[in-house]
């Protein structure tokens, strides 16, 4: 496989060849549990990067942190909440945020810290969602985890020092990304949702079809997932295995939601996709779906990155220059409400 990749992304990627070749779990350790341990280490890196960029004594001063818990079926799950300090009497708009790990890995702690710099810079507040993780928790739990949560915030929406009228954003990356298009997909022919429509949705190298159901429409627009099946970080394999834990069929649109009869409708989309990411296409494809419909989209493709790999990469001019995209991203999401 010959990838054309980013040199100070494949400098660093030699230089730490636990991530080209990872090594396997120890004895009496689950595939699962490994992968979880795994991902401390670079989470930590990453939260200490942003966390840096913060001001001092930032939290209390420029934005308050709150873990509230929201009622889901058979409990409840955390959602915690980052809110620009304000006037008395101020209200924001509000980004849901759904983080990645293939429904399988990880937690709130993913993108903690970067979130409250977004959240500073734009004063937004953002409602960061965990949802429970295959496989102790299979389709279609992450999914109605998610969507309850979105429910919560319009519920909750004055407590939070909210108004929805001002941005209603949802986001995520990797299966985040395939949650937030999947809960704005259901919300828009929710009645529920009838006045407080979601506004902007901004999906990061998201899932949006499974690799065995490719639409006919479509099908000749996907060849990443062969293409790019041994990319470091997340190879095809990989994904498929992510993709049985959790167990949705491939036609549920909620998980897949490329797979809807209709896109006509659905707010703005803001997409981020990777070069040298098996799930390259589904970002690529979305979005022309979704420009047929007739919903206003921006696409950014980053050339020579790998999925993910800003949480590894974190000072890479790369993932320096998607952070400031994303950033502007989120700025023509609220100014298109």
């Amino acid at each position: 496989m010959n990838l054309n990749l980013d040199a100070e992304i494949a400098a660093a990627l030699a230089a730490t060849p636990a991530l080209t070749n990872p090594p396997p779990p120890p004895e009496g350790v689950s595939e699962i549990e490994h992968a979880r341990q795994e991902l401390i280490e670079p989470n930590a890196a990453y939260t200490k990067y942003y966390a840096q960029k913060l001001p001092e004594d930032a939290e209390g001063k420029l934005y308050v942190v709150d873990d509230m818990r929201v009622p889901v079926e058979g409990g409840d799950i955390l959602a915690r909440v980052v809110r620009p300090l304000s006037q008395e009497n101020e209200t924001f708009p509000v980004l849901v945020w759904y983080h990645g790990g293939g429904w399988v890995v990880s937690d709130v702690t993913m993108d903690d810290y970067h979130l409250r710099t977004v959240s500073i810079e734009l004063q937004l507040v953002i409602v960061n969602v965990e949802y429970r993780l295959a496989p102790e928790y299979p389709f279609p739990t992450a999914f109605d985890d998610s969507y309850k949560a979105l429910k919560w915030v319009a519920e909750h929406a004055s407590n939070l020092r909210v108004d929805l009228k001002k941005g209603f954003l949802v986001g995520g990356e990797s299966a985040g990304g395939s949650l937030a298009a999947g809960v704005a997909l259901k919300a828009r022919d929710d009645p529920f949702f009838s006045t407080n429509h979601v506004t902007g949705q901004w999906l990061q190298e998201p899932v949006v079809c499974h690799p065995d159901a490719y639409p006919e429409e479509y099908k000749a627009d996907f060849h990443a997932f062969e293409k790019n099946s041994g990319t470091p970080l997340l190879s095809s394999e990989l994904c498929r295995l992510l993709l049985d834990m959790y167990g949705a069929p491939p036609t549920d649109v909620g998980t897949y939601p490329l797979m809807a009869p209709s896109h006509a409708g659905l707010p703005p989309a803001f997409i981020q996709v990777q070069e040298c990411d098996p799930l390259h296409d589904d970002g690529i494809v979305y979005e022309k779906a979704l420009r047929a419909a007739g919903v206003k989209t921006q696409l950014i493709q980053n050339r020579g990155t790998l999925h993910g790999f800003h949480y590894y990469f974190f000072d890479s001019a790369a993932a320096r220059k998607q952070d400031r995209e994303a950033r502007d991203g989120l700025r023509w999401l609220l100014s298109v409400v």
